[in-house]
């Protein structure tokens, strides 16, 4: 039996991802389980299921680094529109508070 591919991990979507991280934690639990009460028939398993919850969270952890990016950029976006406004009524205001002088 081959471990799974991370791809694998890739195509599902947030629900499905958090789904499969408990599924697998609880896979884990039972062969903890298993291996205290000496039933434990096939020890490899410890391994793909670690590799797999190693897997899964790391593509959560990618999808959070990805939606703070995204955060990130959208506010910096609306704070250089928002100064970039400020700044244009600030010299409107200055304009029209200068006086004109007669000659």
């Amino acid at each position: 039996m081959s471990l799974p591919k991370i791809k694998e991990a890739r195509d599902l979507s947030d629900a499905q991802l958090a789904e499969q991280i408990l599924a697998v934690k609880r896979q884990l639990m039972e062969l903890r389980l298993f291996q205290a009460t000496g039933r434990m028939e096939k020890p490899h398993l410890f391994k793909h299921a670690k590799h797999r919850v190693a897997q899964l969270m790391t593509v959560e952890r990618e999808r959070q680094f990805a939606a703070e990016a995204e955060a990130a950029k959208t506010l910096a976006a609306s704070q250089a529109a928002a100064e970039q406004a400020a700044t244009a009524a600030v010299s409107q205001e200055s304009e029209a508070a200068e006086p004109t002088i007669a000659q």
